[in-house]
């Protein structure tokens, strides 16, 4: 999760652009800093800002999150820059006087981006699509009474416990979100970040015109949009309807809001510093202290969530296959070869406690990118697994199925060479009335100047669900292109059709009217997606104990 900047409304675009302005000679710096290239991953996310004891993380963060965090603005509100601004991805290690807040640590990363990328912008202001929020009736909110802690927090009733059986109608999930002594900007702010919020939003900025003064005490109840196929339980209430239940009204807007425009950065960073390379040791590989705690599987239905705040790591109800996946970076159980049946049987819970200095982060919902620092997390969770489960095992090269991105009949539009590289879900504007935009079907995306190595490369963090090992790309084509395509998750696919409908193959027309991963490439985009077997590796479990030793 992150901070977001208010969507400013048309009367507020002439404050002064303060957090705007180019680093100058007198803005703090970092002690000292390492920047370096990620290391590839078939699934990038960014990772942060984490800060703890005077260090400072940002993981896999692209030159866009990088400018985002430094000058607390909303990613939309960053324009112009090279086409790699969203593609090319960093690591910053940095070490902070221990007095920094968050605005010194902003600045502070203002100063390196100039330093270290040469990074020169300036202020403008650009209309843009958004959301006005507005109270046309008298709001049955309530009044907050005090000026206490604030925010918005909020929990699931009727949450699946699993995968609904194909065909098997399902209790329609309600997000209860509750704000307390919450002001309309501040919630404006919070709004995007609430869950399944984006769904209905598309991710298009909110902006507060309510006039509405003071602070608010309010519930929403909402459910989230399912895709087709899922059959379920119960009367959907979109985010609007629940708005509507206590006041307030979301209206398109065109407003005009102050932006950072990218006149120049470098995509290589200066070299770091003897010094640097020496600063930031490896992190610990043990919690400081850890209980693992096998679940009473008659304790009824558990809807317990993890937790993560001030180093503090709760993860309920865990299987051990699930521990063993997050701890050696396996993404699905074809990666664990021979492993036993019984991984899934038990469930426990985890508490443990990260030593002091290692910033893993918390779980405040954030549409910008994961508040856990994983990296930092997985080798002291392998540690904890390894001794409780008395684990021996090792990685080694397995042929495993894989896919190769080969052209058909391509129905792809030739790019702007000069458009920032990129893609996101939901349509772009100038792209929303794209016949490929089936928002009922669960998962719209779209792709801006991307190349088809690009794609192939961006392939499983886009549908995860689907691809769980690199893409090939073989299709011959040159350039950068422009497309929208929409599919149902795998889950709904699966609901739907049953588990066989994952085989990469192209599958009928469906009755309910989902669409597979690759159903829609075929299709809508002319392009095949074909199995074939390459070498991978793998985790092979030569010895594990089904009970954790004691506490």
């Amino acid at each position: 999760m992150m901070m977001r900047i208010s969507a400013l409304p048309a009367l507020l675009v002439c404050l002064p652009l303060a957090a705007f302005s180019q680093a100058t000679e007198t803005t703090p710096k970092f002690e000292v800093a390492d920047v370096q290239n990620s290391p590839k991953t078939n699934q990038p996310f960014v990772q942060g800002p984490f800060y703890n004891d005077e260090r400072f993380e940002f993981r896999n963060a692209t030159m866009l999150d990088l400018i985002r965090v430094a000058y607390n603005v909303d990613p939309e509100k960053v324009s112009g820059g090279p086409t790699w601004l969203e593609m090319d991805r960093f690591n910053v290690f940095a070490k902070t006087p221990g007095n920094a807040n968050a605005e010194t640590r902003r600045r502070m990363l203002q100063a390196l981006l100039v330093d270290r990328f040469k990074l020169k912008t300036h202020n403008d202001t650009k209309p843009m699509e958004a959301w006005a929020l507005t109270a046309p009736k008298k709001p049955s909110m309530k009044q907050a009474e005090d000026s206490g802690k604030t925010g918005c927090n909020f929990n699931v009733e009727n949450q699946p416990s699993g995968p609904p059986a194909p065909g098997t109608p399902i209790q329609l999930p309600t997000i209860v979100y509750t704000c307390n002594n919450m002001t309309m900007a501040a919630f404006t702010d919070a709004l995007l970040n609430a869950p399944a919020a984006g769904q209905y939003l598309s991710n298009r900025l909110v902006v507060d015109q309510t006039k509405l003064e003071g602070a608010w005490d309010f519930v929403l109840r909402y459910t989230p949009k399912l895709p087709a196929g899922i059959k379920t339980i119960g009367d959907p209430i979109t985010l609007t309807e629940a708005l509507d239940r206590v006041g307030l009204k979301l209206e398109t807007a065109t407003v005009p809001m102050a932006t950072i425009v990218v006149d120049t950065v470098e995509q290589k960073p200066t070299p770091n510093s003897a010094e640097a390379m020496k600063t930031f040791p490896p992190l610990p590989t043990e919690f400081e202290v850890a209980s693992v705690k096998p679940v009473d599987p008659n304790a009824g239905n558990r809807n317990a969530r993890p937790d993560i705040k001030n180093g503090r790591i709760y993860l309920p109800n865990f299987s051990l296959k699930n521990l063993i996946q997050i701890a050696w970076n396996l993404n699905g159980d074809e990666f664990m070869p021979g492993a036993p049946k019984w991984l899934d049987d038990e469930k426990f819970d985890v508490v443990a406690k990260a030593p002091q200095g290692v910033a893993i982060g918390d779980l405040t919902p954030n549409r910008n990118g994961a508040t856990v620092n994983v990296d930092a997390l997985r080798p002291m969770l392998r540690s904890l697994v390894t001794e409780r489960f008395s684990v021996k095992a090792h990685m080694e090269d397995r042929p495993l199925e894989a896919y190769t991105l080969v052209a058909a009949k391509p129905k792809l539009k030739k790019a702007d060479p000069t458009a920032r590289t990129r893609w996101q879900e939901g349509a772009l504007p100038e792209n929303k009335n794209n016949k490929n935009a089936n928002t009922a079907l669960g998962r719209l995306v779209t792709c801006q100047n991307v190349t088809m190595a690009q794609f192939a490369e961006l392939l499983p963090g886009i549908a995860p669900g689907y691809i769980h090992t690199e893409v090939l790309d073989k299709t011959g084509l040159e350039g950068g292109y422009d497309f929208t395509f929409s599919f149902s998750p795998l889950g709904a696919l699966n609901a739907s059709r049953g588990p066989a409908s994952n085989n990469g193959e192209g599958d009928a027309s469906d009755p309910v009217g989902t669409v597979s991963l690759w159903d829609s490439v075929a299709k809508q985009l002319g392009l095949k997606l074909e199995k074939e077997q390459r070498p991978m590796q793998v985790l092979i479990i030569e010895h594990i104990e089904r009970k954790p030793t004691d506490n």
